[in-house]
């Protein structure tokens, strides 16, 4: 087997692969001996068939395979040893031709590889960041009360409505005329919240409602989404979307959600039992908790300048774009090629981003000699089920929860390339502060979120 690469301009590769028969001779007389030791066939016993006829029936395919099989080990056993970067697979040449396997050989496959670009990056103290540290003020604490006490509350009946409030009711169908509908459509304890209601007109019918009274509107004006107006007619969707008569509403019940008080039963239900006893240590607390929790956005914050730092450092690099593209079309799972194109076409600046910020940080990890070990997988998976909780209100979580969620998280293989590339970003940012010349500065969570627009 003969393997040759050219790349003239150092990003288009071409690699040519050429298959003698002395190359698969050996191994496939072997696998056509192993597959006649479990072939069966009518008047023959097992394994005795003449080699002549399983060569028949499975010559031309065992051969295939074995060509495969060398076409692959040559290809990517060259692309180790000679540590070639390539972005994405290799696809079939353009200048391929076909080869008839039938015959002996020489077979010859030629491949077209995507190199990346060359370039290299350094870093050190007179390169300066800024470390944004996010001030915990009072209105960040007073935002977090607000979350506990929204927790904490409860629903209670109220004789008016006020906005963001569910009354309950009866609906009854009126006639064109006005008139009560004898025969029409009539549901009970009809659930509904005037605020969600995108129609104006339909809204303001309900402003100042109390126990008693009866609403005149149209259900149809009221809710765009027919899902919603089935499931508050309690009709299926196909009636709902024919439904275009006004209906009467009488209110018999009035829902408030009102948020917890400030007392010893919020305190305990935000940190456990007795853990603080006053407002002021229950602020206090609230932004102890807070600092760990604002930590992950201020190291983002700092990935991105680092980002932006380096993009400047490496400038534009040249891509083999039309290659890519190609490789993209190859690898999308879509069946109309066409609109793969026109996708990739339309993504292509977005990928070429991404590509360009995966290259630089492999170069960072050979810069600050990172190495992924697997408690590094562990904690940044701990970090992203921590986030996750956040994100749901949970910012108090017990660690044995964290650490069983983060277990699953580990567990799911959607899920791995994004934990393992959290931990890569964690060294990351954790190297560059010891690097580079970091500038810390306070900031309001108001101004640190600026940032990001």
């Amino acid at each position: 087997m003969k393997v040759t690469f050219e790349n003239p301009d150092k990003i288009n590769g071409v690699m040519t692969i050429v298959i003698e028969e002395n190359d698969y001779a050996e191994n496939l007389t072997k696998r056509l001996k192993d597959i006649r030791k479990k072939a069966e066939m009518p008047g023959f016993r097992k394994g005795m068939i003449p080699m002549g006829r399983i060569n028949q029936m499975y010559g031309t395919s065992a051969k295939i395979e074995e060509i495969n099989k060398l076409v692959g080990d040559g290809m990517y056993g060259y692309i180790r040893e000679n540590k070639i970067e390539m972005l994405g697979e290799p696809i079939p040449s353009e200048k391929q031709v076909p080869q008839d396997l039938e015959n002996k050989g020489p077979f010859e496959f030629i491949f077209d590889i995507a190199v990346a670009p060359e370039f290299d990056i350094k870093l050190d103290k007179r390169d300066k960041l800024t470390y944004y540290h996010i001030d915990i003020d009072d209105k960040l604490i007073d935002e977090q009360v607000e979350m506990f006490r929204s927790r904490t509350g409860h629903n209670e009946e109220v004789e008016d409505y006020q906005d963001g409030d569910i009354l309950t009711g009866d609906l009854r169908e009126l006639n064109a005329d006005g008139s009560n509908n004898e025969e029409g459509l009539v549901v009970a304890d009809s659930k509904i919240m005037p605020s969600y209601i995108k129609n104006e007109d339909q809204k303001k019918l309900f402003e100042g409602a109390k126990k008693g009274d009866i609403i005149t509107f149209c259900p149809k004006k009221a809710y765009e989404s027919v899902a919603e107006l089935s499931a508050m007619m309690k009709i299926d969707k196909e009636k709902a979307e024919n439904l275009t008569a006004e209906f009467t509403y009488q209110v018999t019940g009035i829902s408030r959600y009102v948020k917890g008080e400030i007392n010893q039963e919020l305190f305990d239900a935000s940190f456990g039992k007795d853990t603080v006893k006053t407002e002021e240590e229950y602020r206090n607390k609230i932004k102890e908790a807070l600092k760990p929790q604002v930590e992950p956005q201020q190291d983002l914050r700092l990935l991105l300048d680092l980002k932006k730092k380096c993009e400047d450092k490496v400038g534009k690099l040249e891509y083999p774009e039309a290659l890519l593209k190609r490789i993209m079309i190859e690898g999308s799972k879509a069946e109309d090629k066409a609109k793969a194109a026109e996708d990739v076409e339309k993504e292509f600046p977005a990928s070429i981003e991404a590509l360009t910020w995966h290259l630089i940080k492999n170069k960072l990890v050979t810069l600050f000699n990172i190495k992924i070990d697997d408690a590094d997988v562990k904690k940044a998976s701990q970090n992203m089920a921590r986030e996750m909780f956040i994100q749901y209100g949970m910012s108090n979580m017990p660690e044995e929860y964290i650490e069983k969620y983060a277990e699953e998280l580990i567990g799911k293989e959607e899920m791995r390339t994004r934990i393992l590339d959290n931990a890569i970003d964690e060294k990351i940012v954790a190297s560059v502060k010891t690097t580079v010349t970091i500038d810390d500065k306070n900031i309001s969570f108001e101004d640190f979120n600026k940032l990001f627009a």
